[in-house]
């Protein structure tokens, strides 16, 4: 069967964030998929299998599966628009977090998603003694932990002790704040120790709740969003009553057969 890598969230190789893409021919067991994952090794390989047109598709990262991911959403589009031409559909995807759709405006490939609304909370002592900086804000969600600290300089900054982060009970830890940058709105960096990432490169998910946050803190509806990893990102966010739409650029790195 073919499998694919693609780097999501950038328009160059070896930037954004590499997921694995698996086209299924038929259904494959849990342990499979995980064990395939596993051989991986990126932060998500995505799975999908085509239904009456529409694909279910499900995320691993090498540990475990998961409820939501974007980045790996994006690579899924990204194969099925480059390899299948699917180019004048809008692609249907059910998940374990509803039907999400994507679909190509120009450069770029836009996805609706839902919004992962935070609320704010007190943070857990490991969560603080693991990050040790100042928060400004801490909320949280069915999902992570999301912290605003006080500038672009802090965030870059941040060396978490991902052994002490791995003990919070949640799937990760957003840290954002405002961007200094006129063409950007807001930055962030997304750890997730306890699903087998210490840092993600670029987080699409993240942005269910970073483009709702900074939606009023900021009064505007759409947003250009930049992860500050290694690698770095770029997203463009348009935030609806109860969805966002959240669009990127996507480039395939690697064409493969993955024996069964």
């Amino acid at each position: 069967m073919n499998i694919y890598i693609v780097d999501a969230f950038t328009d160059k190789p070896y930037k954004g964030n590499p997921a694995a893409v698996c086209i299924l021919e038929s259904a494959k067991s849990d342990e499979w998929m995980q064990s395939v994952a596993s051989e991986m090794n990126l932060s998500e390989t995505a799975f999908l299998l085509e239904n009456d047109g529409e694909f279910s598709l499900r995320w691993f990262t090498p540990e475990t599966e998961v409820d939501l991911c974007g980045h790996a959403t994006l690579a899924s589009a990204h194969i099925l628009l480059s390899q299948y031409l699917f180019v004048n559909h809008e692609i249907r995807f059910n998940t374990k977090s509803g039907l999400m759709t994507a679909e190509k405006i120009g450069d770029w490939i836009q996805m609706n998603f839902p919004l992962e609304i935070e609320h704010p909370c007190e943070p857990p002592v490991e969560l603080m003694n693991s990050l040790n900086v100042e928060f400004k804000y801490v909320g949280r969600n069915r999902l992570d932990y999301m912290i605003e600290v006080e500038n672009e300089e802090l965030l870059k900054s941040l060396n978490p002790d991902f052994n002490l982060l791995k003990s919070v009970q949640s799937r990760g830890i957003i840290v954002t704040c405002k961007s200094n940058h006129s063409d950007v709105d807001f930055v962030s960096r997304c750890f997730y120790p306890s699903v087998g990432v210490n840092e993600d490169p670029v987080t699409g998910s993240a942005h269910c709740c970073l483009g709702p946050y900074w939606q009023k803190k900021l009064d505007k509806s759409d947003l250009n969003a930049h992860q500050l990893s290694k690698r770095g990102g770029f997203i463009r966010l348009s935030v609806l009553d109860n969805r966002i739409l959240i669009s990127g650029q996507a480039v395939t790195t690697l064409i493969g057969k993955l024996n069964p």
